[in-house]
Protein backbone atom coordinates (compact mmCIF):
# COMPACT_ATOMS: atom_id res chain seq x y z
CA UNK A 1 0.00 0.00 0.00
CA UNK A 2 1.46 3.78 -0.94
CA UNK A 3 0.23 6.56 0.78
CA UNK A 4 0.97 9.91 -1.51
CA UNK A 5 0.66 13.21 0.19
CA UNK A 6 1.61 16.68 -0.24
CA UNK A 7 5.38 17.71 1.32
CA UNK A 8 5.60 20.29 4.06
CA UNK A 9 5.04 20.45 7.79
CA UNK A 10 2.23 19.69 10.32
CA UNK A 11 0.51 23.06 8.86
CA UNK A 12 -0.15 21.99 5.60
CA UNK A 13 1.75 22.47 2.24
CA UNK A 14 1.19 26.01 1.67
CA UNK A 15 3.67 26.83 4.70
CA UNK A 16 6.21 24.51 4.44
CA UNK A 17 9.35 24.29 2.48
CA UNK A 18 7.96 22.08 -0.42
CA UNK A 19 4.69 21.55 -1.84
CA UNK A 20 5.71 18.01 -4.09
CA UNK A 21 3.76 14.69 -3.72
CA UNK A 22 5.58 11.68 -1.37
CA UNK A 23 5.05 8.72 -1.11
CA UNK A 24 5.61 6.56 1.91
CA UNK A 25 5.07 2.63 1.89
CA UNK A 26 3.12 0.82 4.11
CA UNK A 27 3.37 -2.58 4.87
CA UNK A 28 0.68 -5.05 4.45
CA UNK A 29 -0.19 -7.99 6.24
CA UNK A 30 -3.08 -9.46 7.19
CA UNK A 31 -3.83 -9.92 11.01
CA UNK A 32 -3.42 -14.01 10.84
CA UNK A 33 0.20 -13.31 9.71
CA UNK A 34 0.51 -10.64 12.10
CA UNK A 35 -0.54 -12.97 14.92
CA UNK A 36 1.74 -15.81 13.88
CA UNK A 37 4.73 -13.21 13.44
CA UNK A 38 4.60 -12.43 17.13
CA UNK A 39 3.67 -15.51 18.55
CA UNK A 40 7.42 -16.43 17.00
CA UNK A 41 8.82 -13.50 18.43
CA UNK A 42 7.40 -14.54 21.64
CA UNK A 43 8.61 -18.02 21.30
CA UNK A 44 11.55 -16.79 20.23
CA UNK A 45 12.21 -15.81 24.00
CA UNK A 46 10.56 -18.89 25.93
CA UNK A 47 7.28 -17.34 26.15
CA UNK A 48 5.49 -20.18 28.02
CA UNK A 49 1.55 -21.69 27.48
CA UNK A 50 1.61 -19.07 24.58
CA UNK A 51 -1.38 -19.45 22.86
CA UNK A 52 -3.15 -17.66 19.59
CA UNK A 53 -6.81 -17.36 19.82
CA UNK A 54 -8.77 -16.14 16.99
CA UNK A 55 -11.68 -13.65 18.25
CA UNK A 56 -13.33 -12.76 14.87
CA UNK A 57 -16.36 -13.81 15.61
CA UNK A 58 -16.72 -13.16 19.62
CA UNK A 59 -15.63 -9.71 19.94
CA UNK A 60 -15.12 -6.21 17.60
CA UNK A 61 -12.07 -5.35 19.84
CA UNK A 62 -9.59 -7.37 17.73
CA UNK A 63 -9.19 -10.61 15.29
CA UNK A 64 -6.47 -12.25 16.95
CA UNK A 65 -5.12 -11.99 20.98
CA UNK A 66 -1.71 -13.50 21.63
CA UNK A 67 -1.64 -14.09 25.27
CA UNK A 68 1.59 -15.64 26.74
CA UNK A 69 3.80 -15.47 29.69
CA UNK A 70 7.15 -15.00 31.06
CA UNK A 71 8.57 -16.58 34.47
CA UNK A 72 9.45 -13.39 35.58
CA UNK A 73 8.67 -9.87 35.27
CA UNK A 74 12.26 -9.21 33.51
CA UNK A 75 11.41 -12.16 31.49
CA UNK A 76 7.87 -10.79 30.31
CA UNK A 77 9.87 -7.60 29.19
CA UNK A 78 11.98 -9.06 27.18
CA UNK A 79 9.13 -10.92 25.38
CA UNK A 80 7.40 -7.72 24.65
CA UNK A 81 10.90 -5.97 23.72
CA UNK A 82 11.22 -9.12 21.00
CA UNK A 83 7.73 -8.57 19.72
CA UNK A 84 8.40 -4.57 19.13
CA UNK A 85 11.48 -5.14 17.57
CA UNK A 86 10.53 -7.88 15.19
CA UNK A 87 7.22 -6.07 14.04
CA UNK A 88 9.01 -2.63 14.20
CA UNK A 89 11.50 -4.16 11.88
CA UNK A 90 8.75 -4.90 9.49
CA UNK A 91 7.68 -1.17 10.34
CA UNK A 92 4.42 -2.55 11.67
CA UNK A 93 3.99 -0.72 15.10
CA UNK A 94 1.66 -0.94 18.15
CA UNK A 95 -1.40 1.88 18.35
CA UNK A 96 -0.83 1.55 21.81
CA UNK A 97 1.11 -0.48 24.91
CA UNK A 98 0.41 -0.13 28.36
CA UNK A 99 1.87 -2.19 31.29
CA UNK A 100 5.70 -1.90 30.21
CA UNK A 101 7.28 0.05 33.10
CA UNK A 102 6.36 -2.90 35.35
CA UNK A 103 5.82 -5.65 32.73
CA UNK A 104 3.73 -7.72 35.17
CA UNK A 105 0.61 -7.50 32.29
CA UNK A 106 1.88 -5.76 29.33
CA UNK A 107 -0.77 -5.34 26.79
CA UNK A 108 0.38 -4.05 23.37
CA UNK A 109 -2.51 -3.15 20.67
CA UNK A 110 -1.54 -3.66 17.10
CA UNK A 111 -5.62 -2.76 15.96
CA UNK A 112 -6.63 -5.88 14.71
CA UNK A 113 -4.29 -8.15 16.92
CA UNK A 114 -3.92 -7.42 21.01
CA UNK A 115 -1.05 -9.06 22.68
CA UNK A 116 -0.82 -9.59 26.34
CA UNK A 117 2.42 -10.41 28.01
CA UNK A 118 2.19 -11.36 31.79
CA UNK A 119 4.40 -12.38 34.64
CA UNK A 120 2.85 -15.68 35.10
CA UNK A 121 1.41 -15.00 38.57
CA UNK A 122 -0.56 -12.28 37.19
CA UNK A 123 -1.54 -14.18 34.37
CA UNK A 124 -3.48 -16.83 36.75
CA UNK A 125 -5.19 -13.85 38.70
CA UNK A 126 -6.52 -12.14 35.69
CA UNK A 127 -7.38 -15.53 33.56
CA UNK A 128 -7.88 -14.32 30.48
CA UNK A 129 -7.64 -18.30 29.13
CA UNK A 130 -10.80 -18.53 30.93
CA UNK A 131 -12.40 -15.92 29.81
CA UNK A 132 -11.81 -16.60 25.89
CA UNK A 133 -10.83 -20.42 26.02
CA UNK A 134 -13.56 -20.96 23.93
CA UNK A 135 -12.00 -19.07 21.06
CA UNK A 136 -10.88 -21.32 18.20
CA UNK A 137 -6.57 -21.72 18.72
CA UNK A 138 -4.73 -20.87 15.91
CA UNK A 139 -1.60 -23.02 14.71
CA UNK A 140 1.57 -20.83 14.75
Amino acid sequence: MVFIGKGGDCHGPEYGPRNDKIQVEVPVIDSRQKAVSIAKAASDKKAVDLVVLDVRELTTIADYFVICSGATTRQAKAISDEVDFRLGAERIFPHHVEGLAESRWVLMDYSDVVVHVFEEETRQYYDLDGLWGFAPLVEY
